[in-house]
């Protein structure tokens, strides 16, 4: 039987890997240092999935140059070196996508982190060479402009019908939108089912165990947009 799709595009953070919480406390921790006002855990959460500038004027405003600068370096010291909040790949992710490997699907990466930071953390995961290609917010544009998703279908020679966009926050989801492509949502990322299902995915899961069937089922007919997934 034909598969409903030959291209998976996931985001990341939040995604494959439960890093919200060092997100979130090495932002805080960021302002701290730098006598800003420290944001609520709310509110980092909603900026996950944006590329650092973004990001930081939705936070803070726009900083001065220096002091953006300043907070670059602050920030990613302490979550590279600093924040001991663990980030584990969320349960069966690896074994997910090994699987999807094996059965033939083209694997892609689309996350609002930088170049420097996705490849630390592909390496460290050993998860590298299951992605036909991966790209990150500082050689692209930040979602939820298409750009990413354009790249990688144009660098796969996958056309929008037969691709899928995955991830966690309502930017994930809006990228999938303007790039004309379906997309999934996962809830125990940055954002609830409830939000993520304003913007119409063909279904919300709450664990990795339910790609499987969700796809299976696809192969038969799509499901109807913004479905929740039990």
């Amino acid at each position: 039987m034909t598969k409903p799709y030959e291209l998976l595009i996931f985001d990341w953070d939040g995604t494959l890997m439960d890093s919200i919480g060092r997100i979130v406390s090495s932002m805080q921790a960021t302002a701290t240092a730098l006598h800003l006002p420290v944001p609520q855990a709310a509110a980092v959460r909603d900026i996950i999935g944006l590329s650092l500038e973004p990001a930081i004027g939705r936070l803070f405003g726009k900083l001065p140059a220096p002091q953006y600068e300043q907070f670059l370096e602050t920030y990613r010291a302490q979550y590279v070196e600093l924040d001991t909040t663990p980030t584990p790949l969320f349960t069966g992710v690896r074994e997910m996508l090994n699987e999807l490997s094996a059965q033939g699907y083209q694997l892609a990466v689309a996350t609002g982190k930088a170049r420097r930071g996705l490849d630390r953390v592909l390496q460290e995961s050993e998860l590298t060479d299951l992605f036909t290609i991966t790209r990150c917010a500082d050689e692209s544009r930040s979602k939820p402009d298409p750009h990413m998703l354009h790249e990688i279908m144009t660098h796969t020679g996958v056309a929008q019908s037969a691709t899928l966009m995955i991830g966690d926050s309502m930017h994930d989801l809006r990228m999938a939108q303007a790039a004309g492509v379906d997309a999934l949502g996962v809830d125990f990322g940055a954002h609830s089912a409830e939000l993520l299902l304003t913007c119409e995915p063909r279904a919300v899961l709450s664990d990795w165990s339910q790609l499987d069937s969700f796809l299976q089922q696809g192969i038969k007919s799509k499901t109807s947009k913004g479905a929740g997934f039990e």
